[in-house]
């Protein structure tokens, strides 16, 4: 009687295949997903800018900066304007081009129609008693309110520069202030973020300039209780 063979089940490894190919599929969707939120978080979000006039975006500079000299307990006016540089007060706007890192954020292109304003504001003849009690008192004040500190620091009796520089809102808002021991200088600073130019028509053929953004305003004068 010839001998007979019991069926044999099918390779169980089949299943597996099936399920691991399934998982392979998952995770070329979730994949896919992220490639097309990256896509959308680089190459969309410098076009979503806000359309503003100078004028605003030159008053939210200013506001910063204004507040931070009254938390750093400096009395003296700074009327607008600038002598020489290191060596006056200062109290300016001026503004920079936006860029665009393109569909992988890889570019470098500047965005037509858009600027970004920037308050700069200097003292001389700041002394230690005024400028590292206050910058201390500052540093706090910022992180209460939310402010990222990308960097601080104290220059001791090495005697070295004094810094701090904070951001929010991933970077679209800045703010540095340093002070010299040498030479007793105190410098301010205040970024607002990028926005469209609500005088400039896209298509005009015209190049955008943003210094014209910064010439078609002029700062307050900076002082302790301005606000």
């Amino acid at each position: 009687m010839p001998e007979q063979t019991a069926p044999t089940a099918p390779p169980a490894a089949s299943g597996a295949r099936s399920r691991g190919l399934g998982c392979l599929g998952c995770a070329g969707l979730v994949f896919v997903a992220v490639v097309a939120l990256f896509i959308q978080l680089t190459w969309d979000s410098p076009r979503n800018l806000p359309r503003a006039a100078p004028e605003e975006m030159a008053r939210r500079a200013f506001r910063h900066s204004q507040e931070a000299y009254e938390v750093l307990g400096f009395t003296r006016t700074v009327p607008p304007g600038g002598g020489r540089i290191g060596v006056d007060a200062e109290n300016t706007l001026g503004a920079g081009y936006c860029y665009d890192g393109g569909l992988l954020g890889l570019e470098d292109e500047t965005i037509d129609g858009a600027y970004r304003i920037d308050h700069a504001w200097a003292l001389d003849d700041v002394p230690a008693s005024q400028a590292v009690p206050g910058l201390r008192r500052l540093h706090r004040r910022l992180q209460q309110d939310g402010w990222e500190v990308s960097s601080y620091r104290e220059g001791g009796k090495s005697g070295d520069d004094w810094s701090l520089f904070v951001q929010r809102d991933g970077g679209d808002e800045r703010m540095s202030f340093t002070w010299f021991p040498d030479r007793q200088y105190f410098t301010g600073g205040a970024t607002a973020p990028c926005a469209y130019d609500s005088g400039w028509t896209d298509g005009s053929g015209e190049s955008y300039f943003p210094d014209d953004a910064a010439r078609s305003v002029t700062p307050p004068v900076l002082g302790p209780g301005r606000l």
